[in-house]
């Protein structure tokens, strides 16, 4: 693919292509974000992707920010993880049978996540968080999950809920087609808080049968677990006798090898994995104490099946992105790609006076346009949605594709050099001062204290 950024407008074709969608697929996406109806406007329709770039069915080319969502740490289409998956689906696209592939993957995983003992592939993160949580009530004999308010584990009938009023609440069904039983199973807090935690368990003694968390939230944007906040959990949930699941789907892999329990050193109970354990195929992965895991079928009565999981095409993809990962150790050179375009965004929105908070985590980050620092839901939600649309399409016009989503995290790759960034950052220049246009109030943030709060990367 060229290099080259191309500036041909695509509005009308776009808008043609997004018609003629709407009337096969549900609308027009086969799933909601991708319909941009967070920030406007009609939808992009990619028609392949290389390294760090997309191109799209009307021609234009960009530098790719999204990446599908954090499974590609190489970017589109590496050689190595293509032919990996060539030669797998030449030997057979599925055999609804086992395959010794699917065991050495799961040996790749347990070897990064040593909390892992026993593994079950799946085919989404969805279907690997509601198996969790399915051997966590058979293992505890429990029913209630504490998750927090801004934590996504997938689309479960039990977790589609949202925080209400007060400290903790009883989930209220935040999906149409959700039972009120079913949500009422979920126990929402607000993230970072333990206190609101000691409160739900007191309130619900000896129900809960587990706790359930992204230990880097990045669903709600990228947010920071406070100093001690994971280890409290790990704490309470020993004490009262409840497993702890880290829902490592967007983290597994991403912030460093074993992801951000490594990082903290807290050994959760449970493990969810996904996006790049797959490299960028359907594959998922729950796993955890010999024990837990030992009640999910045929060894236990919590039953969980799949025809396609461990498929061999997504497995011997995701075996060669482990690999690589082993092979190359991209971390550092990543998280200093974003950390050097994460500070073009920063002058960028100085220069435009715009108010901008951007937190990162090694190489995921996420501009919020508010000034104050974000440390939980109701604090991400603060967040200018208008102003983040209106960057985000300064940014597309100009070739540069992000999260189509205020609240959801960015991604670098390894596959981004400081060219491509350079482009990216000379967009910024304009799309943030876009950003700032129709604000009733501007909140410039000065060099001294952006330096002291922006880029707060670990």
């Amino acid at each position: 693919m060229a290099r080259k950024l191309t500036k041909v407008p695509g509005t009308k074709l776009r808008k043609n292509l997004f018609a003629r969608a709407r009337k096969a697929l549900v609308g027009g996406v086969n799933s909601p974000v991708r319909a941009f109806k967070s920030v406007g406007g009609d939808p992009v329709f990619v028609e392949a992707g290389s390294g760090p770039f997309l191109r799209a069915a009307d021609g234009r080319t960009f530098v790719d920010f999204c990446l599908s969502w954090g499974p590609l740490m190489f970017g589109h289409a590496r050689r190595e993880i293509v032919e990996a998956a060539k030669a797998a689906l030449e030997r057979g696209s599925t055999f609804g049978a086992a395959t010794m592939a699917e065991v050495e993957l799961a040996e790749r995983i347990k070897d990064a996540f040593p909390s892992m003992e026993l593994v079950r592939l799946t085919s989404s993160g969805t279907e690997a968080d509601m198996s969790a949580l399915r051997a966590a009530r058979a293992f505890t004999g429990r029913d209630l999950v504490i998750k927090f308010a801004g934590c996504y584990h997938g689309h479960v009938d039990s977790l589609l809920v949202a925080a209400g009023s007060g400290a903790t609440t009883l989930g209220v069904p935040d999906s149409a087609g959700v039972p009120k039983a079913f949500a009422a199973t979920t126990v929402v807090v607000p993230f970072n808080d333990l206190p609101a935690v000691e409160a739900a368990f007191k309130r619900n003694k000896g129900r809960v049968a587990a706790i359930i968390v992204e230990p880097i939230p990045a669903n709600m944007g990228v947010v920071f677990p406070k100093d001690g906040f994971l280890q409290g959990l790990r704490r309470i949930a020993t004490r009262e006798k409840s497993l702890l699941i880290f829902d490592e789907v967007i983290t597994g892999f991403r912030v460093c090898y074993g992801g951000a329990q490594t990082l903290f050193g807290v050994k959760p109970d449970l493990t969810v994995l996904g996006k790049i354990v797959g490299g960028g195929l359907p594959l998922a992965a729950y796993g955890g104490r010999k024990d837990v895991m030992s009640v999910v079928a045929p060894e236990g009565p919590a039953y969980q099946a799949g025809t396609l999981s461990g498929n061999p095409v997504a497995v011997a993809a995701g075996a060669a992105t482990l690999d690589l990962l082993r092979t190359e150790d991209p971390y550092a050179r990543m998280e200093d790609l974003k950390a050097y375009f994460c500070e073009g965004l920063r002058r960028a929105a100085v220069a435009a006076g715009v108010p901008l908070r951007i937190q990162s985590f090694g190489s995921m980050f996420t501009p919020f346009f508010l000034d104050g620092e974000v440390t939980d839901y109701a604090s991400a939600l603060k967040a200018d949605k208008a102003a983040y649309g209106r960057y985000f399409h300064g940014m597309l016009k100009r070739g540069v594709y992000l999260p189509p989503a205020q609240w959801e995290a960015a991604f670098v790759s390894y596959a981004h050099t400081h060219r491509e960034l350079d482009v990216a950052i000379g967009a910024a220049a304009f799309a943030m001062a876009e950003a700032a246009e129709g604000q009733s109030r501007r909140l410039p943030i000065t060099r001294k204290r952006s330096k002291k709060r922006l880029m707060k990367s670990r």
